[in-house]
């Protein structure tokens, strides 16, 4: 039990406000023996990421599968003002709620929310996919890849990414197009703030497996996806050639299948 808090009592005494949560979901066809999965969709991005392609992926694997959206983000309600410990109060009521212990699925900076939640829910398993766990470090490094994109940040403004950091150029300029429009809401300015200075997530309760996936040419993660696989004791799952949002990328279905075959192993 060493690292890990059982009294909150701040947490207790001041919960994060109410707001209602966008879940999406895809059923597999017949009984299903397998753990739900839930994907926790990143900053300025919502459960749509997932539900494009992953979701039902994930069901005819035949995973009960759930993507959440942060609150403020996708169609979640608004928060102006949430903090990271707001964010992983939505991720651990939603998982709480589901039938099943879940599998957690967190992409970005919602990777790091999910490390965070790991401290506070007993999760099957957890993925942790293009993770940015900020620091001053990686906030440098964004500045100088797209410094028109990150400046308005630091004052609080949505975080803007151009489509080279976010796809490969294999995606269709159509497709792109069609995700950029589809993005809606983002992180608050507070919790970017926090992104950037924050403490090292927990350890995690129960011990549960940790993957860590993403591609070695991810402008945003790529650099630090040994040292995050490294934290939770292996290596990334890494996929050459792809961008930030794997899960949208033109080869999306080779990561979630490596997942999937990875939570089919006997002890995940």
């Amino acid at each position: 039990m060493t690292g890990i808090r059982l009294v909150r009592q701040r947490e207790w005494a001041f919960p994060p406000a109410p707001v209602r949560r966008e879940v999406l979901s895809a059923t597999p066809t017949g009984a299903a023996d397998a753990p739900p999965v839930l994907f926790v969709a990143g900053f300025g991005q919502g459960a749509w990421v997932f539900a494009e392609h992953w979701l039902e992926r994930t069901a005819e694997r035949g995973f009960p599968a759930y993507a959440m959206s942060l609150r403020g983000h996708g169609e979640s309600g608004p928060a102006a003002k949430a903090t990271l410990r707001a964010y992983v109060h939505d991720v651990t009521q939603v998982a709480a709620s589901l039938p099943r212990q879940a599998v957690l699925v967190g992409h970005g900076a919602s990777a790091l929310v999910v490390a965070m939640a790991l401290a506070r829910y007993p999760a099957r398993a957890a993925v942790l996919v293009a993770p940015v766990f900020g620091g001053v470090g990686a906030a440098f490094s964004a500045l100088g890849r797209a410094p028109l994109g990150t400046v308005p940040a630091l004052f609080g403004r949505p975080l803007r990414l151009r489509r080279g950091l976010l796809l490969s150029r294999e995606v269709p300029a159509a497709d792109a197009r069609r995700y950029a429009a589809r993005r809606r809401g983002g992180a608050s300015g507070r919790a970017q703030w926090q992104l950037v200075a924050h403490r090292a997530p927990e350890e995690p309760v129960g011990n549960p497996p940790v993957l860590v996936v993403g591609s070695p040419d991810d402008r945003i993660a790529g650099r630090a996806l040994a040292a995050v696989a490294h934290r939770y004791g292996g290596a990334p799952l890494l996929f050459p050639g792809m961008g930030h949002d794997l899960m949208l990328d033109a080869r999306w279905q080779e990561p979630i299948d490596a997942i999937l075959d990875w939570l089919d192993k006997p002890g995940q």
